[in-house]
C-alpha cells in the first residue's frame, strides 16, 4: 500500500477475493464498497482494539505497558457507544459546519500569512511549506495554544499520528508514546490555566464542557486535544498534497477550477474519493457475523480499504478517472461512516478548499519533478514531498 499507485492491486483484489482471510492475523480485508459500509455501519462491530482475539499479543510484542493501552482506549477513534456517543457529544459543538464556517477568515489569514514569503520564490514544497504547517498552525490556533509554543506540537505531531497504522513496530510505538507524555507534560497544566482564566477558544470549550452534568476527564481531555492535532494535521496535509498532484496530472481539471471563484465542496469531495489520504480502517467483531458470504468469528477483525471503496466500479463509474462534476462525489468513504464519521470532516474540507483555491491559482504552476516519492504507510496515503514552479509574484 505504499506503492505509487495501489488501486490496480485492489482491482485485483476487489475481483479475486473481495473479503479476502488473513488467517495469521485474525483478520479480513475488504474491497467492496457495499461490505465495508455495512460494516462501518452496523451495530456489532468495535473501533475498541482491546476486543481483538489477539490484543495480549500485540501488547507483548509491543512491550507496551498497560498504563498505554489504557490512554490508547480513551482515544475517540478507538472507543465504542456508549462512551464514545458521550465523549463526542462533549467534542463536537465546536465542528459543526455552521461552527466551522465561521473559522473561514481565520483560516483564509492562517494562509495568506504562509504563501505571502513563498509568492516570491516562485517555487515550493507544498507538503513543507503548506500541507504541513497550514493545519497544525489551524488546530493550534483553535485550541488556543501560544504561538511561541506550536513548535513543540509540530515537531510531535507526526510521532504520534503513527497510532493510526494498522500495524506498528515496537520503535514507532514507544515513539508515540514519548510523544504523548510530551503532549501530556504540556497540555494538563494548560487545562488547569483554562478552567481557572477561560478565553475564546476549544481548550477552554473543552475543559468546561458538559452534558447532563458530565465533563471531560483529565485523561479523556488529553486524548482529545492530541487525537486533534495529529489525526487533523496529517489528513489535511495529505489532502492538500494528494489532491494538488492529482490535478497537475490532469490539466483540463485543473484548468476548470481556475473558472471558478472558490475551490467547492463537490471538488474536494472527488479528490477525497479519487486518492484518499485514508486508506483503511478496522472494525473487530464482537459476535460471528457475516460480510460478503463470509463468516467472521467473534473478536476477528476486518481491514476496511476505504481507497478500493472509492473506486469501486459498482458506485462510482469510471472510477479511475478525475471528475470534479462527478455527480455521486460525495459517496465516497474516506471520512468513514456511521457513528464514526470523521468529527473533523467539516474542518478538513473548509482547509483543503482554502488551501487549493489559492494554490491552483497561482500563475504558471507546474509540478517542479518527474517522479515523487510517497510516505512509508499503510493508514495513511501521502507524499513525501511535493515540489511546485511558478511564476514569481
Amino acid at each position: 500500500m505504499t506503492t505509487p499507485d495501489p488501486y490496480p492491486e485492489y482491482h485485483r483484489l476487489r475481483a479475486e477475493d473481495p473479503v479476502h482471510h488473513e488467517p495469521a492475523t485474525a483478520s479480513w480485508v475488504l474491497t467492496r464498497y457495499a461490505d465495508m459500509e455495512g460494516v462501518l455501519r452496523a451495530p456489532g462491530w468495535s473501533c475498541d482494539h482491546r476486543n481483538a482475539i489477539d490484543h495480549q499479543r500485540w501488547l507483548a510484542d509491543m512491550g507496551a505497558p498497560e498504563a498505554i493501552d489504557s490512554l490508547m482506549s480513551k482515544v475517540l477513534l478507538f472507543m465504542d457507544p456508549p462512551e464514545h456517543t458521550r465523549l463526542r457529544s462533549l467534542v463536537s459543538k465546536a465542528f459543526t459546519p455552521k461552527a466551522v464556517e465561521g473559522l473561514r477568515p481565520r483560516v483564509e489569514r492562517i494562509l495568506d500569512d504562509l504563501l505571502a514569503p513563498l509568492r516570491a520564490n516562485g517555487e515550493m514544497d507544498v507538503i513543507a511549506d503548506v500541507g504541513y504547517p497550514f493545519p497544525v498552525t489551524v488546530i493550534c490556533e483553535l485550541l488556543g495554544v501560544p504561538v511561541e509554543d506550536r513548535d513543540l506540537f509540530r515537531t510531535h505531531t507526526r510521532q504520534l499520528a503513527i497510532i493510526l497504522e494498522w500495524q506498528l513496530t515496537n520503535e514507532q510505538f514507544m515513539g508515540a508514546a514519548e510523544a504523548s507524555f510530551a503532549f501530556a507534560t504540556y497540555l494538563f497544566p494548560l487545562f488547569e490555566e483554562r478552567r481557572r482564566d477561560p478565553r475564546d477558544d476549544l481548550i477552554s470549550a473543552l475543559v468546561t464542557a458538559e452534558v447532563d452534568g458530565d465533563r471531560l476527564g483529565p485523561d479523556e481531555l488529553l486524548t482529545t486535544c492530541v487525537l486533534l492535532l495529529t489525526a487533523g494535521h496529517e489528513t489535511t496535509m495529505n489532502l492538500v498534497g494528494n489532491g494538488l498532484l492529482a490535478l497537475l496530472r490532469q490539466p483540463d481539471q485543473l484548468r476548470s477550477l481556475r473558472d471558478v471563484p472558490t475551490f467547492g465542496r463537490n471538488a474536494v469531495d472527488e479528490l477525497l474519493r479519487f486518492d484518499s489520504p485514508v486508506q483503511l480502517t478496522a472494525r473487530t467483531a464482537l459476535s460471528d457475523m457475516e460480510v460478503g458470504g463470509q463468516c467472521v468469528r467473534q473478536g476477528e477483525q476486518v481491514i476496511a480499504l476505504l481507497g478500493a471503496a472509492n473506486r469501486d466500479p459498482a458506485v462510482f463509474a469510471d472510477p479511475d478517472r478525475l471528475d470534479l462534476a462527478r455527480a455521486n462525489a460525495n459517496r465516497h468513504l474516506a471520512f468513514g461512516a456511521g457513528h464514526h464519521f470523521c468529527l473533523g470532516a467539516a474542518l478538513a474540507r473548509l482547509e483543503a478548499e482554502v488551501a487549493l483555491t489559492a494554490l491552483v491559482r497561482l500563475p504558471g504552476l507546474e509540478l517542479a519533478a518527474d517522479d515523487v516519492e510517497w510516505r512509508e504507510s499503510q493508514t495513511l496515503r501521502g507524499l513525501q514531498a511535493l515540489p511546485i514552479s511558478f511564476w514569481e509574484q
